[in-house]
């Protein structure tokens, strides 16, 4: 009786498939539904690219939005110049002793980097600039002074870390003067978080848009093979098996729809950027122009919109697949 256990048990060992078998038998039924899908929208392209196109439209405005204000820096020329803090050492410092000032807030954690002039140095990029240089050469003395200009790093660039190393430096007895326009800074700033908040909620709202688009998408696909899915509920099909294909079709239309936002983002891009380079000429810069989305925003753009695309299908078969039963 035992050894009729033992052999019953070995056979079902036997019989029962291993896991490298079992984890074989899922990517491949996967990767079958997953080109079946495809298979599915390729025979109704129009409607297939009208779907994917509006979801492209959906994405490309948080994404352009983003990309632009992540150029809004050079649209008021380089950045580090609006940081920049300029130290007017007092008329009888020599250089010896404003270059050990130097070195000491070189040292300092919320500076990255401390840019020395000098008195003469000074008085040629003024007469350079200001349009008074056959007057001031009428001058028998230098009237400037030794000049830091000063850096903050990237992590203390906030116009309150700022403000405080503002406040930091007038502490310096050789110090004549401190010249920062904080409060353009601080507007700045403001602007810039004003546009961050906006993209996030135009950009939740638009999330919204593509889910609903997936989800009505499914729900129609679903109607349209309302008697097939229930031919193979009465075969027993499982609702995972029937729910498969719907998911990965999201899936197309979420990864056919980001491919069109970036597409289209780029595209505006190239448009804007010859205007703006024309803008930047009449500036006399260089500083103002676009580049193309970068690897790094396409790739979590492709992301985003396959996650979209799955969420909006996984809603829209988790509701209506269960109002199919067969009679």
């Amino acid at each position: 009786m035992d050894n009729n256990n033992t052999d019953n048990q070995v056979q079902l060992r036997q019989l029962k498939p291993s896991f490298s078998s079992r984890f074989k038998d899922f990517f491949v039924r996967h990767l079958q539904v997953f080109f079946y899908s495809l298979g599915l929208l390729s025979r109704t392209p129009f409607s297939t690219l009208m779907t994917a196109a509006a979801l492209g439209i959906a994405l490309a405005l948080p994404a352009g939005l983003y990309v632009i204000l992540d150029h809004a820096k050079q649209l008021s020329g380089d950045f580090d110049s609006i940081n920049q803090i300029s130290l007017f050492m007092q008329k009888d410092l020599g250089e010896k002793k404003t270059l050990e000032i130097k070195t000491r807030l070189e040292a300092y954690p919320e500076i990255a980097q401390v840019k020395y002039i000098t008195q003469d140095a000074a008085l040629q990029e003024f007469q350079d600039n200001s349009g008074f240089g056959d007057a001031l050469k009428a001058l028998k003395d230098n009237p400037l002074p030794h000049l830091l200009v000063v850096y903050p790093s990237l992590t203390h660039s906030e116009p309150e870390q700022i403000n405080a190393l503002l406040m930091k430096l007038k502490q310096i007895k050789q110090v004549d003067l401190v010249q920062l326009d904080i409060q353009w800074l601080q507007r700045l700033h403001a602007i810039i978080h004003i546009g961050q908040r906006g993209i996030l909620i135009i950009g939740c709202l638009l999330a919204l848009a593509v889910l609903l688009i997936v989800g009505n998408t499914i729900r129609l696909a679903i109607e349209n093979r309302r008697s097939e899915i229930v031919v193979m509920k009465l075969i027993g099909g499982t609702d995972s098996f029937i729910r498969r294909p719907f998911l990965y079709t999201g899936f197309w239309y979420g990864l056919l729809g980001s491919l069109i936002a970036v597409l289209l983002v780029n595209i505006s891009l190239i448009i804007i950027n010859d205007p703006l380079v024309h803008l930047s000429s009449l500036y006399e810069s260089n500083l103002f122009s676009l580049g193309l989305m970068g690897i790094d925003t396409s790739v979590i753009l492709l992301l985003s919109g396959c996650l979209l695309g799955l969420s909006g299908a996984r809603i829209a078969v988790g509701k209506h697949l269960k109002d199919i039963e067969p009679k």
